[in-house]
């Protein structure tokens, strides 16, 4: 669905990514793995067109994705979850899922997206910024779903997320990846939140992937100790 070949980015002078190569199938979740500051986050910004690349190619269903500007790639079907949810607090939590929407806001929202987070259907009046962290952080999944995309890209959805919310958006992914019609990618520094969900893995240092496999082998390959802080 989504491939990344021999990607390379600069900031200045420093080399953020290293050849960086992934594919990402449908009905599956790969899982990014790897320490703070090792460039997980530049590398989803280039996914999605917010930062250039200086070499590598992204494709998409087979069409090269490159040179699109991010609003391109989203009306593509990607859709981004960025780390720290990036809601817009004043509007509702219905507006929010709108925005999502091709029409926008107005627009009647699909009953799975309440189906996946019922919590949300009971606050579709109440202001995004009102919600608990867990709650935003399923309003900002809910809004990249509202879109239907093809690619699912996920940062760090856990981040400073209360466990009981944490086994709901891993219940969400989960059946997400079951219903085979979109890739997802889900970079984590939660080892064992990743483990459970990945069919596939990578692992990241230094702007560069330095281990992958498939998602079952992680214990056995000692995945563990190479993000371990």
């Amino acid at each position: 669905m989504l491939t990344i070949d021999n990607l390379h980015q600069y900031y200045g002078g420093s080399h953020t990514l290293r050849g960086v190569s992934l594919a990402l199938k449908q009905g599956e979740v790969t899982c990014l793995l790897g320490r703070n500051g090792v460039g997980k986050t530049t590398f989803l910004k280039c996914l999605m067109g917010l930062l250039p690349v200086r070499e590598g190619r992204v494709t998409l269903a087979g069409q090269d994705i490159t040179r699109l500007s991010p609003e391109k790639r989203a009306a593509r079907g990607m859709a981004y979850v960025p780390q720290g949810r990036e809601i817009f607090p004043r509007l509702t939590v219905a507006e929010n899922i709108q925005m999502g929407l091709a029409n926008g806001l107005g627009k009647e929202i699909p009953a799975a997206i309440f189906e996946m987070f019922p919590v949300l259907k009971d606050m579709q009046k109440r202001r995004g910024g009102d919600l608990s962290g867990g709650q935003q952080q399923q309003l900002a999944i809910a809004r990249a779903l509202a879109m239907r995309p093809k690619v699912l890209i996920l940062d760090e959805p856990t981040e400073g997320i209360q466990p009981s919310i944490i086994k709901d958006i891993e219940r969400a992914i989960r059946q997400l990846a079951q219903n085979g019609d979109m890739a997802i990618l889900l970079v984590e520094q939660y080892y064992d939140f990743a483990e459970s969900l990945a069919d596939r893995y990578a692992v990241m240092a230094r702007g560069e992937i330095i281990k992958a496999g498939q998602g079952d082998t992680m214990q056995a390959e000692n995945v563990r100790a190479l993000v371990a802080i």
